[in-house]
């Protein structure tokens, strides 16, 4: 998960506003010896510099001073849930004293982060760590509410003891932010010492973000070669055209290449790193594993739900399929917008077609009549961060009305129904589009329907659905089958689209032992490193042949360090742990779990996992402690709770473990397992009636009841219940 918009102060627009020692001092903290540095590209790109200090990539990170700083420091006090925060300025140096409980600390502000809406602070609280403040100043104008200080977390309270919280590591600048903050970054984290070294080449994102290294064409005396010019309006090769019949521009020309849109990918997404730092003109998928549209981070329909970036959306859109790339509507410099309102839109879509009230159904210049208010609706994150979803999708309250999912016409007219706004729609625009049974087939998946295998392949086989959602398809075949034979799969394992191919590596988890060596072999040489690395990782338990041991190796090397790279976090440090032990090395895998819980005692699975390793080598003892531990550092963990319940039963000490189960339910409300092993647990415990009766008040409280329902039959049985026999048979 990431946390931060793009924001901050032109580097150099404040260089000037500090003492020379000061600039020096900060500057080289961070910034590697022989930086690659902006400059080396204005004395000739004057304009485009220009334009580029415009932008938010300029202003993505700054030295804290009185240039970069929009917040109020004038002795601010600000409060949330008992955590206190008072910002002020002593010797010429931004301050903030932030406390909660008896913990007090005072620490200057290293840094500025983002700019608009929201502007945060960095503070270093461990040598070459810095951490994100749970304060953000609302930058925004004090008519739209701005010009305040805000919590991160607004309405929920985050304790000392939560991941979230402003000192854990999934607030840390070094692993969570920096390498898209910064130009040329490098987090070099030491496993060993749980520390940074990081170092970037320019504090924000300029030239080398986009271009990649241009030192050798300043030493040219030859001008490059910009034929590689994507901006719609001068594109060598093609433009878009519409005839007078279209209603829709269609590009015209040699195919575009919009591969450079992976540089865009690389920070615009909801990722995994696979290596340290972001190298520019480089495939995506040789940088990064992408989060696919799936839940909880999407609606069942595909929109955005969770802070996703663009990457998920974009790829599901017909402008996607179309060709069209981020510089249509994006200045290639400054990134605003190239116009203001409908005019961007109309670029391509007919003004006598769409820019009309026979297809808005608004008041001209009206919200409701600009076209992203319907096509691309906003979720509002941190706070005060409105974000467009970018996957274009036509408003379907008609599908709202199915799954529960948002739609632009009620997120307007908040006070009416879907069927109300499906009923003008219909008025408007005749009968909507009926949904393509692959369509269905998806939406049931994504809801968390269980749906039968031939629909799932049929889904996964619909060209003419768009490539990220089939990919998404495949990697959830896990929730359809256990297992997948190997000319089902074989199709897609070969498949030219690199997503799907990565899916198909994943999915291959489903193939018997014998077919996914076979099959997985040639994916370890695979063009991209995500699908190499995922190809090892399904093979680290497999018996790989002396043949093709170097292979291996290389692709498992690669692997080992994706999880290295982020191993500042506890998924990093569990991931080490679960392939030492496919790999057969329990003191290894020991040894990842245990350094889990130091570095992130608030994640819960570390403490499972440590206990499940210990379970599996008899060693209950320590399987309790670990249990106990947990349940200290993580009070409302429902997973630890119920972990330790079936210590318990193990133990033979059914009758205690059943408040354990008890508590974990209660904690965890939507889990049916819970509740399953609940009732359970009091009929071994000799609690048979009190158990059914718990039953059948549980039951109507979960969507899934199939496994419920079949406990409760069986206990009505037992208790030769013809009646209580009926009711659940009638559920």
């Amino acid at each position: 998960m990431k946390f931060f918009h793009l924001g901050c102060i032109a580097f150099s627009c404040f260089l000037a506003a500090l003492p020379v020692q000061a600039v020096e001092s900060a500057i080289h903290e961070f910034q590697k010896d022989k930086p690659i540095t902006n400059q080396q590209c204005v004395s000739c790109h004057q304009q485009s510099q220009h334009q580029w200090q415009q932008s938010d990539h300029a202003k993505a990170m700054a030295i804290a001073n009185k240039t970069s700083v929009l917040a109020n420091f004038d002795n601010k006090q600000v409060e949330h849930y008992g955590q206190k925060a008072y910002f002020f300025i002593k010797d010429n140096e931004y301050q903030v004293t932030i406390s909660y409980d008896d913990k007090t600390d005072t620490y200057p502000i290293k840094y500025t982060f983002g700019h608009f809406p929201l502007q945060q602070y960095l503070v270093e609280t461990e040598q070459g760590k810095l951490q994100v403040l749970p304060f953000a100043w609302d930058s925004r104008s004090i008519e739209e509410g701005g010009q305040r200080w805000y919590h991160n977390y607004s309405h929920e309270e985050i304790r000392p003891e939560d991941r979230l919280h402003w000192r854990q590591p999934l607030q840390n600048w070094n692993g969570m932010c920096a390498d898209c903050h910064s130009d040329g970054l490098e987090r070099n984290y030491d496993t060993e010492t749980n520390s940074f070294a990081s170092q970037w080449d320019n504090i924000n994102v300029g030239c080398l973000s986009c271009h990649g290294d241009m030192s050798e064409h300043e030493k040219s005396s030859t001008k490059r070669n910009v034929s590689a010019d994507v901006t719609s309006a001068q594109h060598p090769t093609g433009q878009w055209l519409r005839s007078l019949d279209d209603k829709t521009a269609h590009w015209q020309g040699e195919k575009r290449n919009n591969t450079f849109m992976d540089g865009c990918f690389a920070c615009h997404s909801l990722r995994a790193p696979l290596a340290d730092g972001i190298k520019a003109n480089k495939p995506f998928l040789d940088q990064f594993t992408p989060q696919l549209p799936s839940a909880p981070n999407y609606h069942a329909d595909g929109q955005i739900k969770e802070e996703v970036y663009v990457y998920g959306s974009f790829l599901q859109s017909k402008m996607f399929a179309a060709g069209v790339n981020c510089l249509d509507c994006h200045d290639k410099h400054t990134m605003k917008l190239k116009i203001e309102g409908n005019g961007l839109c109309l670029q391509c879509h007919g003004a006598e077609v769409y820019n009309v009230k026979t297809h808005h159904q608004h008041e001209e210049a009206s919200a409701g009549a600009q076209c992203v208010n319907c096509h691309m609706p906003t979720n509002r994150y941190m706070g005060v961060d409105d974000r467009r979803d970018h996957s274009f999708k036509i408003p379907r309250p008609d599908i709202s009305q199915m799954i529960d999912s948002p739609n632009a016409c009620t997120n307007c007219h908040d006070k009416k129904s879907n069927q109300w706004a499906s009923e003008n729609l219909k008025k408007w625009h005749g009968k909507p589009k009926t949904i393509t049974s692959s369509k269905h087939s998806l939406i049931a998946l994504n809801s968390g329907q269980a749906i039968n295998l031939e629909d799932h392949l049929s889904l996964i086989a619909d060209e003419n659905l768009d490539v990220i959602s089939r990919a998404s398809a495949i990697q959830q075949l896990a929730y359809t089958t256990q297992t997948i034979t190997s000319e089902i799969l074989t199709p897609y394992l070969t498949h030219k689209e690199p997503l799907i191919r990565l899916s198909a590596t994943t999915a291959a988890t489903l193939l018997s032992p014998a077919d996914k060596i076979s099959i997985l072999m040639p994916l370890l040489n695979d063009k991209y490193k995500a699908i190499r690395v995922a190809a090892a990782l399904s093979l680290v338990d497999a018996k790989v042949s002396g043949k093709d041991q170097t292979t291996f190796i290389s692709a498992f090397k690669e692997l080992q360090l994706s999880n290295e790279i982020s191993s500042w976090r506890g998924e990093g440090r569990m991931n080490q742990g679960i392939n030492a032990l496919q790999s057969g090395d329990v003191f290894a895998a020991e040894k990842a779990f245990k350094s889990t819980i130091v570095i992130e005692p608030y994640f819960e699975t570390g403490y499972i996992n440590l206990a499940d390793l210990y379970r599996s080598l008899q060693k209950p003892a320590q399987v309790r402690s670990v249990l106990i531990k947990g349940m200290k550092n993580l009070p409302k963990s429902g997973a630890i709770k119920y972990s330790y319940g079936l210590h318990l039963v193990r133990q033979k000490t059914i009758d205690k473990a059943v408040s354990f189960f008890e508590n974990s339910m209660s904690l965890s409300p939507t889990n049916s397992q819970y509740a399953y092993t609940y009732v359970l647990a009091m009929d071994g415990a000799g609690k048979s009636a009190e158990a059914l009766n718990k039953l059948k008040f549980l039951i109507i409280n979960y969507p899934d009841k199939d496994q419920l329902r079949e406990l409760g039959l069986y206990l009505s049985q037992k208790l030769n219940s013809k009646a209580d026999y009926d009711w659940f048979i009638a559920l």
